[in-house]
């Protein structure tokens, strides 16, 4: 029923089906059920090609959010971040909220030993690269830590090499924003 109902778009596009199931195999064979040698008949004019799904991987999936979601200028994207080490673990959380609500969770593990301040720094990086990676132009970073905030604004000063070091590819990360907030 489907095949007839959009008979003109099958006749006049390549389809493309991709699945994990030997459906292709199965179609291309004759010694099939009755049922499937009706559908093998009704489908056999079509240009079908089937092709294995593969696993989404996160660049994929950050590519195809770049490419459907097109923020206006206007459109504030809230980026509320948190990190944590202690003695044995390091790890971070991103939650990104779009204009239109829609929500963008990202949890990651730092496996070099950190301090609690640098866990801060990467969980900054990591919102502002996950932002960039998806096409916001204005966002408000939203974070626990005043001393990692206020660092960033030039109210307090950095005194260590690594915080320094820090502070300039935040720095020069976040210049792709027309607007960026702390």
């Amino acid at each position: 029923m489907t095949a007839q109902k959009l008979r003109p778009y099958f006749l006049s596009h390549h389809i493309i089906v991709l699945t994990n199931s030997p459906l292709g195999r199965i179609m291309t064979h004759s010694e099939v059920s009755e049922q499937m040698i009706k559908w093998t008949v009704e489908l056999g004019e079509y240009d079908i090609e089937y092709k294995p799904r593969v696993a989404i991987k996160a660049q994929a999936l950050s590519d195809f959010l770049s490419e459907m979601v097109q923020p206006e200028e206007e459109e504030v994207w809230r980026v509320f971040v948190d990190g944590a080490s202690n003695l044995s673990e390091c790890g971070v959380g991103v939650v990104i909220i779009a204009p239109l609500g829609e929500k963008i969770k990202l949890a990651l593990r730092i496996d070099s030993r950190v301090t609690n301040n640098e866990a801060e720094y990467e969980v900054v990086l990591a919102g502002i690269r996950t932002a960039q990676d998806i096409g916001a132009s204005r966002i408000i970073l939203y974070s626990d830590s005043q001393l990692i905030t206020q660092q960033i604004k030039g109210v307090y000063e950095a005194k260590y090499d690594r915080t320094l070091k820090y502070l300039k590819l935040i720095k020069s990360q976040s210049e792709i924003f027309c607007g960026l907030e702390y």
